[in-house]
């Protein structure tokens, strides 16, 4: 089974990732991780020294690896989806499956975090929710095309696990 899970930043899609593949006993991956692992960079640093356009080239490129895997779970970043037709290359390789939390839960797990995140690291509470409320209405085109989507209390191990079934 290949799963993409994806949706906003702080939405626990590194989190699903591990307690996923652990269940599935697959591989479970983080295409951030990865990214700074190939380039030798934190995100932050891509950002900073390279640009947005070319971290969302290298995120595509490695995004397209698991087109060789034949079974894991990957978390995307949260912007994954709206660059580079990855979204119609993800429904094409796997299932798709939209993690998505209310902005005030993201707003509280993202505060600790802002320094690691470049698009958030500059704002205030305020402006955070402000900002990820933006995000969410330009990415939410992308993120409806998923083929599963968990809000609320479907974002659960019952949740998952009948998606599993599903596809199993």
């Amino acid at each position: 089974m290949k799963i993409f899970l994806l949706g906003m930043m702080g939405t626990g899609k590194s989190y699903w990732t591990k307690k996923l593949s652990k269940k599935l006993k697959n591989g479970g991956y983080d295409l951030d991780f990865l990214i700074e692992s190939h380039e030798e960079r934190t995100i932050a640093e891509l950002f900073d020294e390279e640009g947005e356009a070319y971290f969302r080239k290298t995120e595509a490129k490695i995004l397209r690896w698991f087109g060789e895997k034949k079974t894991f779970v990957l978390a995307t970043g949260g912007g994954t989806p709206c660059f580079h037709e990855n979204m119609d290359w993800m429904n094409k390789n796997g299932i798709t499956i939209w993690i998505d939390e209310p902005i005030d839960i993201l707003v509280e797990r993202l505060k600790p975090e802002k320094e690691h995140r470049p698009l958030i690291r500059e704002l205030s509470d305020h402006e955070l929710a402000d900002f990820l409320s933006r995000k969410l209405a330009e990415r939410d085109s992308f993120y409806r095309q998923a083929t599963y989507h968990l809000h609320g209390n479907a974002i659960s191990d019952a949740g998952f696990a009948k998606i599993i079934k599903e596809n199993g």
